[in-house]
């Protein structure tokens, strides 16, 4: 979905946690990141991918561009959760703009909300024989009154949405750009990205994603669970879960609250690959690439890797990528790293993208 003229994008990553931008350059020897911050939101300001509190995430997008000195306005955001349907269908083969006139026929028999409700956009998958009768299609339908909030919440904060992306497809153009070259086209690699509201599994091979699914679990069930277990606030239990020696909770109760979450993670992350196995008998995913917040969870990796039987690893975008800003250190990006790959997959974009 595009909105503007200007080439080069700011990438915004829009998340019910935080707000992270990446200002990124492309040049002839490669990528150079000149800009790349996060800010917390306040609990509650964005649950689930619809914002409930406006005010508050534009003033808080307009502190960070504002903190590091971005003054290019012309940004790729990106949508997920439940107001936004993606599916691969199977149509009869026909051309693009052909396609285009009878999208919204073919969408209508997949979607489950009013066709009315709903922008649609697609992409066909290049997976099919050039004979077959038949073409497989990557179909996007996103609620309008979720576009609507995202298209107010950018104006509100002074900027011009120039593309509009899926988070899955932001994180999955990251990876197959900078993994591209030590990953087998023919492999299935999940691509798990855990955030503070949903956690996004998405299966891919080569360029083509196979299955994709959102699970209602994230990094503020943690939050959630120390608040409980104080009786603070959402806001309190953040800053005693960063705390390496908090006096309210003992590091034995932490360490009980985290295993507990992360294998709650694990078991539904499990039932979406036995779900994946059940439709796809004849695949196998040997690798999983973690991204998000929950990433950071060393006991997650080690508890998902035998529960799936899939080697696990986490996700570095910045792999390659030249540092162009003496204020960006080192050890903050490595700790960043995952929680930054939708945005840096963002910021890759251009708006004459598809």
């Amino acid at each position: 979905m595009l909105f503007g003229k200007s080439e080069h994008l700011v990438g915004l990553d829009i998340g019910s946690g935080a707000i992270k931008v990446c200002d990124l350059e492309i040049t002839k020897r490669g990528f150079v990141l000149k800009k790349f911050g996060t800010v917390e939101l306040v609990p509650g300001a964005i649950v689930e991918g619809i914002i409930h509190n406006h005010e508050a995430v534009a003033n808080a997008i307009r502190e960070l561009f504002s903190i590091y000195n971005i003054r290019d306005h012309n940004v790729a955001i990106a949508i997920g959760g439940y107001s936004v349907i993606v599916k691969t269908i199977s149509v009869q083969r026909m051309a693009d703009t052909e396609l285009q006139e009878t999208i919204q026929f073919e969408a209508e028999q997949y979607i489950p909300f009013d066709i009315s409700d709903v922008n649609i956009d697609f992409q066909i998958l290049d997976d099919m024989p050039p004979e077959s009768e038949r073409m497989n299609v990557i179909l996007v339908a996103a609620k309008k009154d979720m576009v609507d909030n995202y298209l107010q919440l950018t104006d509100m904060a002074g900027l011009n949405p120039c593309v509009m992306d899926v988070d899955a497809f932001a994180l999955q153009n990251i990876y197959e750009l900078l993994y591209r070259s030590e990953t087998d086209p023919d492999e299935q690699i999940a691509l798990i990205d855990v955030g503070t509201s949903k956690i996004t599994l998405n299966v891919i091979k080569g360029e083509n994603s196979l299955f994709l699914r959102d699970i209602s679990f994230g990094c503020g069930q943690i939050n959630r669970s120390i608040a409980d277990k104080v009786g603070c606030s959402l806001e309190e239990a953040e800053v005693i879960k960063h705390s390496k020696n908090s006096d309210k909770l003992s590091l034995t109760d932490m360490k009980e609250i985290i295993s507990a979450t992360v294998s709650d993670w694990c078991t539904e992350i499990s039932r979406a690959f036995d779900f994946f196995y059940s439709t796809n008998p004849d695949s196998r995913i040997k690798k999983v690439v973690l991204s998000g917040g929950g990433a950071n969870i060393i006991e997650f990796k080690q508890l998902l890797a035998p529960q799936i039987s899939a080697e696990v690893e986490v996700i570095n975008p910045f792999k390659g990528v030249t540092i162009n800003n003496e204020h960006l250190d080192s050890g903050y990006l490595e700790q960043m790293a995952p929680q930054a790959a939708i945005c840096m997959g963002l910021a890759i974009r251009k708006v004459d993208d598809k």
